[in-house]
């Protein structure tokens, strides 16, 4: 698939691995970035290569989303794989992580395979996937390739992905190196609060059992387990004040944290506009969350940003609280809605390239991704800065058709999204032939 020819994309504002930005030209070649330079020569260029004119664009590194829940095999009436690498390709987004509650679960070394071929078919952008643990499986934890990494879901799940217990983590913290991925709320607090707010129909409640004191004691207890075996340990969707503080006062080298758009700007006053399509878990939290979490991302607390794309249908939605699921998709807007953050001044460009490319790709060991270099792979977007453009449903590849963000005016739109040296999206028409590759982790 993956040709001699060269793809040269001239007059780009270029957004270099020091962060700082250059007005130039850039080469590509087979899968490659072969190039970069005030100005290539026309003479270069040869029959069969491909030119963008990139005047008044920004091209920065394609976005890896880290988190996100793409429903295949097994709930395919939400998303598919299809569908959500389409979303990818619109939004930016040119490699993604994926999480084991599909069903079957992705629990296996079989179940991991199965993914593997079927993305290979279906994937317009790169893809890998996380092993689910379960208090049963610790040798497909240690031995299933290729892989990110473990998921436990300490709370928020049922059935045999909860791993609820300290006995029953501890000896996956024990065993092996593999990094560690963490749903952390405490199930026994939600079970106990559910109870207490039972019969309770407003989807504000959700914020309120599911607490923030849930997802606290959970955290704390990962953090512990992980300095005691110095278990490389990733916490998914950080969303409260209280373990930014804490990771703020006690976070060791191995330890990373993330956290979603939704958590920086969405919150509980979200029920009252858009009811349980805001609710997630863990759950929105309060503006002063919103505010704390900014914070401890500005300064490294918190280390990159991830989706925790997660979509129900809007009938699924529409059932009344509690019998609604949790989960909203974000593949589509996260890049357009953290660049709008950096043109109201609330951060910089180069700091949500990072957020979300360049501190990934380091943090599960990818290689040649998150930055625009010779030798890295081309994986690219480039972005508009300077028009402004609503969400708007019926423009949304994701096959759920709603966002959380709709009516948000955005800017930072993908113009072009480049996977592989292959355009994928341009100018709001995707090329369905393209595929991507399954991500490699050092």
């Amino acid at each position: 698939m993956f040709s001699d020819s060269c793809l040269f994309i001239r007059h780009a504002r270029i957004l270099l691995p020091e962060g700082e930005f250059f007005e130039g030209d850039i080469q590509t070649r087979g899968r490659e970035i072969v190039q970069i330079a005030p100005e290539i020569p026309a003479s270069e260029a040869v029959a069969g290569d491909r030119e963008i004119d990139a005047t008044g664009l920004t091209l920065l590194p394609g976005v890896i989303d880290p988190q996100v829940h793409f429903r295949e095999p097994g709930l395919e009436h939400k998303e598919d794989l299809f569908t959500a690498s389409c979303a990818c390709a619109r939004g930016g987004v040119t490699s993604f992580l994926e999480m084991p509650n599909t069903r079957p679960l992705t629990t296996t070394q079989a179940a991991l395979d199965d993914k593997l071929q079927r993305s290979q078919q279906k994937c317009l952008v790169n893809y890998g996937f996380f092993i689910g643990a379960t208090p049963e499986n610790l040798p497909d934890l240690q031995d299933a390739q290729p892989t990110c990494g473990i998921k436990i879901f300490m709370g928020s799940a049922h059935g045999h992905l909860l791993v609820e217990h300290e006995a029953e983590l501890e000896p996956i913290f024990a065993k092996g190196t593999r990094l560690i991925a963490v749903h952390a709320e405490d199930q026994a607090r939600i079970n106990q609060r559910r109870k207490e707010f039972a019969g309770i129909t407003d989807p504000a409640i959700h914020s309120q059992i599911q607490d923030n004191q849930a997802a606290l004691n959970a955290t704390q207890l990962a953090l512990k387990l992980s300095k005691k075996y110095q278990r490389r340990l990733h916490i998914l969707h950080l969303s409260t004040a209280e373990e930014a503080e804490l990771l703020r006062q006690d976070k060791p080298s191995w330890v990373t944290a993330e956290v979603t758009p939704q958590h920086l700007l969405l919150n509980t006053s979200a029920y009252e506009t858009i009811g349980t399509l805001a609710q997630m878990n863990p759950p929105l939290r309060s503006p002063h969350d919103n505010e704390v979490l900014m914070s401890a991302l500005l300064d490294g607390v918190i280390d990159f940003i991830a989706t925790d794309h997660a979509p129900h249908t809007l009938e699924e939605k529409s059932k009344g609280y509690p019998n609604t699921p949790s989960g909203m998709p974000g593949v589509e807007t996260s890049l357009p809605v953290m660049l709008t953050q950096a043109m109201q001044g609330r951060c910089s460009v180069p700091q949500v390239a990072n957020w979300m490319s360049t501190a990934v790709a380091k943090a599960y060991g990818i290689p040649k991704k998150g930055a625009i270099a010779p030798g890295y792979d081309a994986d690219l977007i480039l972005v508009d800065l300077d028009n402004y453009h609503p969400v708007l449903r019926e423009e949304l590849q994701t096959k759920c058709g709603w966002s959380p963000f709709e009516g948000w005016n955005l800017t930072g739109w993908p113009v072009y999204t480049i996977v592989g040296c292959q355009v994928v999206y341009e100018k709001g028409q995707l090329n369905t032939a393209v595929r991507g590759q399954a991500l490699t982790f050092n």
